[in-house]
């Protein structure tokens, strides 16, 4: 008796973690899983001695019409709807395309009304519209407008993007509804648009990097999510990025910060400088990226999605080595212990099902614990985070005395302003930074012509 109930309360739990890993494959946000999961079971519930498989169209009418009776939230209305619907798509419900669930989903006074033909879950009539404030007012338009969010990230992700331009967009879509008072996104045009950037750089003075991101996150919205055309936006100029000097350290000083860094940061610090690698692309090294052979390192899907090879310094061999015995005895713990798995791309995650335990794919730099993944729930041991890198640099230089602006950036610069001053070709050096147009690489020549070495003052003639 007792192994029969085991075996229910595992089917059970099995159940619901199929239904939370398609949740996650229709974009819909881990924050909300649980209010979904609620949803599917309240709906269940509410045809107890019923197996699902038996229900029909009309089972889930009656229940959405007795719903919409008891005045729920419009929102909480639609995610009923969307969980429901959910459901019987992981079911593969044969009858689950003739239940009308864009009429369910619009539908804010009348079962009967039809939606319009721009609306993607459903309209908010004016007088609902809420006045946000306080500290829930991220969450409270996150849910109102669950439905616009998860179309968002379900675009962002089918073009592959990356999960920070994922948060980025997302934030400034929540930024940009909070600033016009909180209506329907679908109701606001053009000119909400240009209003809300006008405030960015007059009340907010962002840089003209920040604003810009804002109106690449807005127009992808729209055009790609809503499918409404922007417009030429008439009176709205596009901020300009200034043009600067990269901040640029000599060798003395790059010896200088790399003594007051130790350990991990300090093997970090050294790869930047002397490969010339970003910042991520040194945290996203993978084992099998490290060629010690030919002394090199395979930069993977750099900036633009590109590859390319870096020289491995000589005197990082050991170090490296060194890194990646420690990393391979706590991946080998981890298999043990039930773990060891590590993102993989989607499609080589498909292709390859077996790769992601596989020590050439763990990264070099990996974390010192073990956490979820916040896209699709997994728990692995992820790479090392950035932050802890950027905070040991400028500790580093503070120490040190150092009165430049010093970063993980600068020392790429360094790597590539040296190799100049080295007599290196600037061709060779656009390659090994990864610059798609050499003028791109032609700011370091700027470097070298400015100063002492460049012209000799008309004070020292005197």
């Amino acid at each position: 008796m007792s192994n029969a109930a085991s075996t229910s309360d595992k089917a059970i739990t099995n159940f619901w973690k199929r239904y939370t890993a398609t949740l996650q494959q229709h974009g819909i946000n881990p924050r909300y899983t649980q209010w979904y999961v609620l949803w599917a079971e309240r709906y269940i519930r509410s045809l107890p001695n019923r197996r699902l498989h038996t229900h029909t169209a009309d089972d889930v009418a009656n229940y959405l019409t007795g719903l919409h009776n008891k005045k729920v939230l419009d929102w909480q209305f639609r995610q009923a709807v969307d969980a429901i619907r959910i459901l019987f798509l992981m079911l593969g419900t044969p009858w689950v395309d003739d239940v009308k669930w864009e009429q369910w989903l619009g539908n804010e006074s009348s079962v009967d009304t039809p939606p319009g033909s721009s609306s993607l879950c459903g309209s908010i009539s004016p007088d609902q519209t809420p006045i946000f404030s306080g500290n829930e007012v991220v969450d409270e338009v996150r849910q109102r407008y669950h439905c616009e969010f998860a179309a968002l990230i379900a675009e962002i992700r089918q073009r592959a993007y990356s999960i920070r331009t994922e948060q980025a967009y997302e934030s400034w879509l929540v930024r940009f509804i909070i600033h016009a008072g909180g209506r329907d996104p679908r109701t606001l045009d053009e000119s909400h648009i240009i209003s809300f950037l006008q405030y960015l750089a007059v009340e907010r003075n962002v840089a003209a990097s920040t604003q810009n991101q804002a109106l690449n996150a807005l127009v992808f919205f729209y055009e790609q999510v809503l499918k409404q055309a922007i417009g030429e936006m008439e009176g709205f100029v596009r901020a300009k990025r200034p043009k600067r000097l990269p901040t640029v350290l000599s060798r003395g000083e790059v010896a200088q910060l790399l003594q007051h860094l130790s350990g991990t940061k300090k093997l970090m610090a050294s790869l930047l400088y002397g490969t010339g690698m970003r910042l991520m692309e040194c945290i996203r090294l993978r084992v099998q990226d490290v060629d010690f052979e030919y002394q090199q390192i395979i930069v993977r899907n750099g900036k633009g999605q590109k590859d390319r090879v870096v020289p491995l310094p000589k005197m990082l061999v050991s170090p490296l080595r060194k890194q990646l015995d420690r990393g391979r005895q706590i991946h080998e713990n981890d298999v043990k212990n039930g773990f060891g798995e590590v993102y993989l791309p989607k499609a080589l995650a498909r292709k390859y099902p077996q790769a992601s335990r596989e020590w050439k794919w763990q990264y070099v730099f990996y974390s010192a614990r073990i956490s979820t993944d916040p896209r699709s729930g997994v728990v692995r041991r992820h790479h090392i985070h950035e932050n802890s890198l950027q905070k040991g640099i400028r500790a580093a230089a503070i120490t040190a005395g150092m009165n430049k602006r010093v970063n993980c950036h600068a020392l790429r610069h360094s790597f590539a302003t040296h190799l100049l001053e080295s007599g290196y070709d600037i061709r060779t050096v656009q390659e090994l930074l990864g610059h798609a147009d050499v003028s791109t690489t032609m700011i370091y020549t700027h470097v070298l012509n400015r100063g002492g070495k460049g012209v000799v003052s008309p004070l020292d003639g005197l």
